[in-house]
């Protein structure tokens, strides 16, 4: 039988397409997707735009040592645009979707409240980088951040000790500050110390003109700062422009970082508390540091979150080496008490709590934004999602009785 010449051009194109698909899968393996879950647009998007930079950065480095399992990992970026309801609406999205094998991101603890069933309901996995308020628990989130015992508690010692003993709270009304102030309330009540204000601001806004009345009016020895997102330049400025300073009024800060003190004006001798500084001097984070700036810009800057988001990459792909397995219930299993050396020292995640054991510090801001650290514990703090001067059930009780979920 005896076949035309269109018949075996077609038999010649069908082979070189085949082995086109062979050669291509081989170089091509699929690539292992994770989610990235941070506000691009609106109120929190100075503040966790740099997120993104950071673990943006850690998959790169993984994908620049050859991946994972063979596999590249490739990020898929959802704009959580400062809204934590369509935040929870995209990471359902990223799941069902998009078939992420893990999650990143959040900063608001109203957005990871907001996220929390939505991975419980999926048994998939989020890594959250934040310092928060505790009074959670959850099987399918990682606690990067800090616990109250690993930052809200020490600082609050330590600033009874060396700045005084009247206190003026102002925060972003919502969870994460309310609850705070409820913990900050109790230790310096308890050690002789008098609160002579709080206030509460929508996130959001500038109108932080009652606040500075209250300043000038009750002078605290100390103001304790725990608004979010950009309210913060506006509250800085109107500050300084009453004639307040950190030398007779220091701003105690509790989620503002590197990065956002680098916009502010006036602002030596004001403090923070986080874990992480970028001034920190161990070899492991000056390569971070420098590998960071080569890759964004000299002028970039590095704070606790950030440092955090890197940190949960890490674990994340310690975890997934150890399961041989990106599938988020088969990682989730593996990521209690993975460790590693980061930028911030050693980290380790609590099998029971899922939150990680780490250092606290406290540093005081220079004028360039930076900070000289003052104080720091001497050993890795263990984490108490529940301060333990109540029980759990004390503590649920009292957060239903202050309105707070």
């Amino acid at each position: 039988m005896k076949f035309s010449k269109p018949y075996w051009i077609g038999i010649l194109v069908v082979l070189v397409a085949a082995e086109v698909v062979v050669f291509t899968s081989k170089r091509a393996p699929k690539p292992i997707k994770v989610g990235v879950l941070h506000s691009l647009t609106g109120n929190m998007a100075t503040s966790e735009r740099p997120m993104v930079d950071a673990l943006q950065f850690a998959f790169d480095e993984i994908n620049a040592a050859g991946g994972l399992l063979g596999r590249p990992v490739q990020p898929v970026v959802a704009d959580c645009r400062s809204d934590a309801d369509f935040c929870a609406r995209e990471a359902e999205r990223l799941i069902s979707e998009e078939h992420v094998s893990a999650l990143f991101g959040c900063w608001t603890s109203a957005c990871r409240k907001a996220v929390k069933p939505v991975v419980e309901r999926y048994h998939h996995l989020l890594f959250y980088p934040l310092q928060y308020e505790g009074m959670e628990l959850s099987p399918n989130i990682v606690y990067v951040g800090s616990a109250p015992n690993q930052q809200i508690v020490p600082a609050i010692r330590w600033s009874l000790d060396n700045l005084g003993k009247t206190y003026y709270l102002v925060g972003s009304d919502y969870v994460f500050p309310r609850t705070a102030n409820l913990i900050i309330k109790d230790l310096i009540l308890s050690q002789g110390g008098k609160i002579l204000g709080e206030r509460y601001l929508p996130l959001g806004s500038n109108d932080v003109a009652p606040v500075i009345d209250d300043l000038v009016k009750l002078h605290p020895a100390v103001v304790l700062n725990t608004i979010n997102g950009d309210s913060n330049e506006a509250f800085f400025k109107a500050f300084h422009q009453a004639g307040l300073s950190a030398r007779t009024m220091p701003v105690f800060s509790f989620s503002l970082a590197e990065a956002g003190f680098s916009r502010l004006p006036d602002i030596a001798g004001h403090y923070a508390a986080w874990s992480y500084f970028q001034s920190l001097p161990n070899e492991v984070n000056q390569a971070f540091v420098t590998a960071f700036k080569q890759r964004y810009g000299a002028d970039r800057t590095i704070g606790d979150p950030m440092e955090s988001s890197y940190a949960a990459v890490q674990l994340w792909k310690q975890a997934v080496l150890s399961a041989h397995s990106d599938k988020a219930d088969v990682v989730n299993n593996a990521v209690s008490w993975q460790s590693l050396r980061s930028p911030n020292g050693i980290v380790v995640v609590g099998a029971n709590t899922r939150h990680t054991w780490k250092t606290a510090r406290i540093g005081r801001v220079r004028a360039d934004g930076q900070f000289d650290i003052v104080w720091e514990s001497s050993r890795l703090i263990a984490p108490e999602p529940f301060p333990g001067y109540r029980t759990r059930e004390q503590w649920a009780r009292m957060l239903k009785r202050e309105g707070q979920p």
